[in-house]
C-alpha cells in the first residue's frame, strides 16, 4: 500500500527523466491516556452503640428529689405545703431516675460496606499520521497525509 501511494505521488510530480527517486513512509503515533471506572467495594468495621436500660443512678435520684422537694415547697400552706413539698420530692426522683434508663450500656463492633469507584488509566498508542519524505533535484521534500 505505501509504494503503490509512492508511485502515486511520483507519477503526479514533474516529469523526472530516469533518475532515482528515493522515498521513505513515516507513521507517526500520539499516546492517549484513557480514564476508566472502577466500582469496588470498600468495607471497614465501625464500633456501634448498644442503647438499654441502665441501672438507675441514685446520686441522680437523691438530686431529682431534692430538686422536686425545693420546687414543691413552693406551693400550697400549711399540711398543704407539706404535701406539696413530699409529692415534689417523689416526682424529681422518678423524673432524674427514668431519665438514666435509656443509656449507652455497650459497643458492638459491624461491618459497613460501601461503593467505592476509581479511575484506571491506561496509556494507549493511536495512529496521527504519516509523512512521505524524498528528495527530487537536489531538494528534500516532506508530505503529511492520513492513512
Amino acid at each position: 500500500m505505501k509504494t503503490l501511494i509512492i508511485l502515486s505521488f511520483l507519477a503526479f510530480a514533474t516529469p523526472v527523466a530516469a533518475q532515482n527517486v528515493t522515498a521513505t513512509i513515516t507513521d507517526h503515533y500520539t499516546t492517549k491516556t484513557v480514564s476508566t471506572p472502577v466500582t469496588s467495594n470498600q468495607c471497614v468495621n465501625v464500633d456501634v452503640p448498644v442503647y438499654g436500660q441502665a441501672p438507675a443512678n441514685t446520686g441522680d435520684a437523691i438530686m431529682g428529689a431534692i430538686i422536686g422537694g425545693v420546687i414543691g415547697n413552693q406551693f400550697g400552706e400549711g399540711q398543704g405545703k407539706d404535701a406539696m413539698t413530699i409529692l415534689g420530692a417523689i416526682t424529681g426522683a422518678d423524673a432524674a431516675s427514668s431519665g438514666s434508663r435509656n443509656r449507652i450500656v455497650g459497643y458492638r463492633t459491624e461491618r459497613q460496606c460501601s461503593e467505592v469507584v476509581s479511575y484506571r488509566d491506561e496509556r494507549m498508542q493511536q495512529y496521527s499520521h504519516s509523512t512521505v519524505t524524498f528528495v527530487h533535484n537536489g531538494k528534500r521534500h516532506s508530505v503529511n497525509f492520513m492513512k
